[in-house]
């Protein structure tokens, strides 16, 4: 296409947001007007379904639930009363708890404040609360530095733990879990609060509980008198809830403007809720991964922000995308198996890492850049009249156009600057391109079928550990006897793993044969 159609293009298909100062450019991808025209039908479902949600329909029928991560920006929109005043008063409770700690009104018995905070969790009870801190955050201006426990690897709970060495005292934890019983949050606080016994402090005194009422963690937080405790929403999912308490509370103790963030969501919510196509970017962005998806996910969206602060962008989308989308069944109980593969890094280190395969090789994805007009930082000359961000300016959109020239599609996302209130739009306006795409592709994109069955899965490989370790003896035996003592004869190979395991951790002794079926086991 000639550089003036081009143009042309963009001009035509430039959808802005004036009160973010945040527009969305579709012009590089394909599409044409016969296919707006014969998306329209679905996208007006799309919308009305929408609506339906936001005012309190089933708009989760496999789990019987509201889906209302909207109302968390708008309580005003809640469909109760009670509802719209639970999501206030928590706002203002985080508000006021972050500020009582900062000014040392809440401190640990052993410190006259706390410094750090040690966010545990896993999934959306940490990959917002990780890209938010990381994006917003500012060493010379944060007011408590953050630090995470995002799975169950005891090494990593380690090395997390040792940079806390001396400060564990002024170190406020906030345990983030839902049910209470999720696995990984669960291990990562009982070697946490081991680290703090260790120590001769109590957790307790320095613990906080962002929870469902009534569930095993908050129950367990009563029962110990721990700090404070904020809830969790039924109507919230874990990957839509950054700006929920799970986001909200360390977002406030780490000294973000979390009220700029809301602001930032509910303007964008305002402008996807609209009607027409054209000016929805939501809308738009939804149209746009169907057309190069074949609205079947035959392409990956690859996620490149030029701009540091974003880095962690692409790996929150992962979770938002592909856990709303990846199904295998649709509305109607049809086998689908739908979904759209996310991933990403930052510019310009793509120009060092993927772009090479993404100009040249297999054509099967389709990219979103996000382009941020304010370099930041030093506007030093690193060449006459040129700087280090306009270098990186101008890396993005010769990537662009590098692609362009070899027929690859891609959409920008164009903002002022990385701020709370753009960080808060770009989630809301991501949040609801995945309700709208959803829709168009009928399924249900607020449960995880398939979550809960890897959560199944792995109970019953801890059962056949137990049973295995339970049969070892001071008798050598294979992984094929054993497995045939406990009865799982269908899984002699993960016994076999499993016995490995232990065996690696001292639990167990193995005398290991070039076949692994001659390899044997005894206690430790």
């Amino acid at each position: 296409m000639e550089s003036s159609e081009l143009w042309k293009r963009y001009r035509q298909n430039l959808c802005r947001v004036d009160s973010l100062d945040l527009t969305l450019d579709v012009s590089r991808m394909h599409f044409n007007e016969a296919f707006l025209a014969s998306m329209e039908p679905a996208m007006q479902q799309a919308f009305t379904a929408m609506d339906a949600l936001e005012s309190g329909a089933i708009a989760n029928p496999d789990e019987k639930r509201m889906v209302g991560h909207y109302w968390l920006r708008a309580p005003n929109l809640a469909p109760t009363k009670e509802i719209a005043w639970e999501i206030s008063g928590t706002v203002e409770s985080i508000k006021k708890f972050a500020a009582d700690v900062h000014a040392g009104k809440i401190h640990p018995p052993s410190a006259p404040r706390f410094t750090e905070v040690l966010a545990i969790g896993i999934g959306g009870s940490a990959l917002g609360p990780m890209f938010v801190g990381d994006a917003l955050g500012d060493p010379e201006c944060d007011r408590m530095r953050i630090h995470f426990v995002d799975n169950t690897d005891p090494d990593g709970i380690a090395r997390t733990v040792a940079t806390l060495t001396g400060l564990l005292n002024a170190t406020l934890c906030i345990v983030t879990s839902k049910s209470g019983g999720t696995p990984d949050t669960r291990n990562g606080m009982l070697v946490v609060s081991e680290a703090y016994t260790a120590a001769n402090l109590k957790f307790a005194e320095h613990a906080v509980a962002v929870t469902m009422a009534g569930s095993q963690m908050d129950k367990l937080a009563a029962s110990q008198s721990w700090l404070a405790r904020f809830p969790m929403f039924d109507w919230v999912g874990g990957r839509t809830s950054e700006l929920s308490a799970v986001g909200l509370l360390p977002a406030a103790l780490q000294g973000i403007d979390i009220g700029a963030m809301l602001e930032g969501a509910a303007a964008c919510d305002a402008a996807t809720r609209v009607h027409e196509t054209r000016r929805n970017p939501a809308a738009l962005m939804a149209l746009m991964w169907h057309a190069a998806t074949d609205g079947k996910g035959k392409k990956d969206l690859v996620v490149l922000p030029y701009k540091d602060r974003l880095l962690l962008f692409s790996r929150y989308l992962q979770q938002l995308v592909m856990e709303s989308l990846g199904k295998q069944l649709d509305l109607d109980g049809k086998r689908v198996e739908q979904g759209i593969a996310v991933y990403g890094n930052k510019g310009s280190t793509d120009q060092h890492a993927f772009v090479q395969q993404l100009r040249d090789g297999i054509n099967n994805f389709f990219v979103t850049f996000v382009r941020v007009l304010d370099s930041g930082g030093s506007q030093m000359e690193v060449e006459p009249g040129v700087t280090a961000g306009d270098y990186l300016h101008g890396f993005l959109l010769g990537t662009r156009e590098a692609l362009y020239g070899n027929d690859r599609q891609s959409m920008t996302i164009t903002i002022r600057q990385v701020n709370a209130r753009t960080v808060g739009a770009l989630i809301a306006l991501f949040e609801r391109a995945v309700g709208f795409y959803a829709s168009l592709i009928h399924i249900n994109a607020y449960h995880q079928p398939g979550v809960e069955a890897g959560k199944k899965a792995a109970a019953a490989v801890l059962s056949l550990q137990a049973k295995a370790h339970a049969a070892l003896s001071s008798t050598p035996q294979t992984a094929d006897r054993i497995a045939a003592a406990i009865g799982a004869v269908e899984s002699v190979e993960g016994t076999y793993l499993l016995l490995e395991h232990l065996a690696s951790n001292g639990r167990a002794k193995m005398v290991r044969a070039a076949d692994p079926g001659d390899t044997t086991f005894t206690q430790s």
